[in-house]
């Protein structure tokens, strides 16, 4: 018997099931080692060497595995392949005692198929050093940033802050555009539309009217600002006053639209916050488990690549299934830009016949499952598709020395939008023709005014993370949720971040005496540099040396220069129920709390409840407060209490049900049903 060690419970019992009884495959249930929690764990004096100890919740399995070590003939590590797979494969063999002791193999795969497993087992090698020594410098560097700059947060601001290498840097980037937003100023501009309609429809009773917009004057474009002021536009409508509408110009021309590529983790993140408004943490647990059961291939991944094999699959289906003209012609490959590693695949479905449709029924999946497995696939095969076809027309018309233009467009063939549909508009033109006279119906000046730019959504700041090349694809997710349970970060009414009162605080406080942490450019030169590793173009050490020695002096310095923050204390008229001195408003990572003014001879404090603006649903009088527990544990209850004693572990939205009116709550399965225990109004909804 030979034993296969994995990650996870659910990839462990897919694949037991493609190997038989020859073999035993079990699950590490994750990672089995790491840095300990109450110190730094790493050895700076002796090359960073880090301090590992087995998670305590993983020790009962560590001796299942160490006893199924001992009765099997080899081990076989068949963990994830990348940074953090390798990095648990080689604790394993570490903890497990296989170096020499005991036979073992290391295979990869990035589908789940008995296909690609038994092609795996032909090919076993030893662990990568290279990829283990990349993780384990990853994890060093975030210790130190974490452990030494937070008790720094600690001693200037307040207790339980902390500050990370990429978190920070995220919050950063949330904050300056709240700045942008703030410092926005907005600039007016005026649009000029001309509604026309075809004199010869006219004469037969028929309507045939469109818009064109104005676009030169004297043969010059005017730009989009250009009509600055109501006085320009008005002098442009009085200009035109007995103007004749001629076509001067028709344009007319076959337009083609080509598929986009497959997904990698950042734009399937992406799209389905766009699409669902999933977050990045809830999709990624959702594609684990598709991946896990051998539905789509590993979904952590920056790479475009495509096997052959995936791409005949779907050569061979789309023929089949939608006819020759539907697909490519050609098997289309994608190259991916910037630092992606090739040897993993696109996320794609392992079998292009298994449609959304059939999978939902055969393998029983849940409503989230079959909608993000439906995304996948539908972006796989859609790439490989031909193009949508349309007929373009623009048109010309002049009056006087102005140029309006009408434009159109209509689907000629929808090719690839067959299966994965896109936001177009179809806008038709009459037939016209050169030197046509045109009835003007109405001439309307239009006032605008330039937008600010928009909030991050969890959609555009994954995208400006990766653009920036801060993290890499198994960070995106984590790092949005941790910028959020730090309280750094939150999400208004539309579910677009915004910083709150102590992010902006630690963020400013950052940024004065830590520039170079919260640096973009920085961060993204790190990640290079952890690239080098995992290529053996660096060594980890020198690495990690030549950040620690100038951060550690200036750490030195600002806890010597910098006085401490008190901006985050507010005077109240408030007094103290203890001791009778002036309460204070401050703020933690937990939110705002009353705290004596004469700490820390007294120690009184008291959570002031953060309000949802949502009416309580059984009193109907008090509003939902956010509470914790002792334990810091988050529930709702009611801002009159004792008088009113509703509570609820859901959170409760802004959102009525609209059979009795109670509000609905979002449960921790991600889904929206109403407050009202007797209501049997159900909603779908992912926050």
């Amino acid at each position: 018997m030979q034993l296969v060690i994995v990650e996870s419970p659910t990839k462990s019992k897919t694949i037991q099931q493609f190997l038989g009884r020859n073999y035993k495959v079990l699950s590490s249930y994750g990672h089995i080692r790491d840095l300990p929690a109450d110190e730094l764990g790493i050895d700076i004096k002796n090359d960073f060497k880090p301090k590992y100890i087995v998670i305590p919740r993983i020790k009962k399995i560590i001796q299942t595995l160490k006893q199924e070590a001992k009765k099997a003939k080899s081990v076989i590590l068949a963990t994830d392949e990348d940074r953090e797979g390798e990095s648990i494969a080689w604790h394993l063999i570490q903890v497990l005692n296989l170096n020499g002791k005991k036979p073992y193999q290391r295979i990869v795969f990035h589908e789940i198929t008995k296909k690609a497993i038994g092609e795996a087992l032909k090919k076993p090698r030893k662990v990568n050093i290279n990829l283990v020594d990349a993780q384990q410098a990853r994890r060093v560097l975030d210790r130190i940033v974490g452990y030494k700059l937070s008790p720094f947060l600690w001693q200037k601001v307040a207790r339980g802050l902390s500050a990370g290498r990429v978190q920070s840097v995220t919050v950063k980037l949330v904050v300056d555009r709240e700045r942008d937003i703030e410092n926005f100023v907005p600039q007016e501009y005026w649009n000029i539309e001309a509604l026309l309609e075809k004199q010869e429809a006219q004469n037969k009773g028929q309507k045939i009217e469109f818009t064109a917009f104005l676009i030169k004057k004297d043969g010059k474009i005017v730009p989009k600002l250009g009509i600055k002021t109501k006085k320009e536009a008005d002098k442009i409508v009085n200009d035109l006053n007995g103007a004749e509408y001629k076509v001067i110009d028709i344009d007319q021309k076959e337009t083609k639209r080509s598929p986009l590529p497959p997904f990698t983790t950042s734009t399937l993140q992406q799209e389905s916050w766009k699409r669902f408004h999933f977050s990045a943490k809830f999709t990624m647990r959702i594609a684990q488990n598709l991946y896990e059961r051998g539905f789509i291939t590993y979904h952590r991944s920056d790479s475009l690549n495509l096997s052959d094999l995936s791409l005949f699959a779907a050569k061979e289906f789309l023929i089949k299934q939608y006819g020759k003209e539907y697909w490519a012609g050609f098997l289309k490959k994608y190259k991916t830009k910037g630092r992606a590693q090739e040897a993993h695949e696109a996320i794609r479905p392992t079998y292009p016949e298994k449609t959304p449709e059939k999978l939902k029924i055969q393998a029983k999946l849940d409503d989230n499952q079959f909608r993000l497995y439906d995304l996948i696939w539908r972006r796989f095969i859609a790439c490989q598709m031909s193009q949508a076809v349309f007929d373009a027309t623009a048109v010309n018309i002049s009056a006087k020395n102005y140029t309006f233009r009408a434009t159109g467009q209509v689907l000629k063939f929808d090719g690839f939008l067959k299966v994965y549909p896109a936001k177009m508009e179809e806008r038709n033109l009459p037939s016209l023709k050169n030197n046509e006279i045109l009835e003007l119906i109405k001439l309307t000046p239009s006032q605008h005014f330039t937008q600010p730019p928009s909030r991050y959504t969890e959609a555009t700041l994954i995208k400006t993370l990766e653009e920036k090349g801060i993290g890499r694809p198994s960070t995106y997710a984590p790092i949005l949720a941790t910028i959020q349970d730090r309280n750094y970060a939150e999400k208004d009414e539309n579910r677009k971040f915004k910083p709150t009162r102590i992010g902006l605080i630690v963020n400013d406080l950052l940024v004065e005496n830590f520039s170079q942490i919260v640096n973009v450019s920085f961060t993204a030169e790190m990640e290079e540099n952890l690239d080098k590793i995992a290529q053996a173009k660096t060594k980890w050490v020198s690495t990690i040396e030549k950040f620690y020695l100038p951060f550690n002096e200036n750490l030195k310095n600002k806890r010597r220069e910098v006085s401490k923050n008190n901006l985050i204390a507010k005077e109240t008229n408030e007094v103290c129920p203890d001791c009778g001195a002036k309460l204070l408003i401050r703020i933690s990572r937990f939110g705002e709390f009353y705290a004596c003014s004469s700490f820390p001879k007294c120690r009184y404090k008291k959570h002031i409840p953060k309000s949802l603006n949502v009416k309580c649903p059984k009193c109907k009088e008090g509003e939902i407060v956010e509470r914790r527990t002792k334990n810091k544990k988050i529930f709702y209850g009611c801002s009159l209490w004792p008088d009113c004693d509703f509570a609820s572990w859901e959170k409760l939205i802004g959102k009525n049900c609209p059979k009795c009116g109670s509000p609905f709550i979002i449960t921790k399965w991600k889904k929206v049903r109403c407050s009202n225990k007797d209501c049997e109004q159900y909603a779908k909804h992912s926050e």
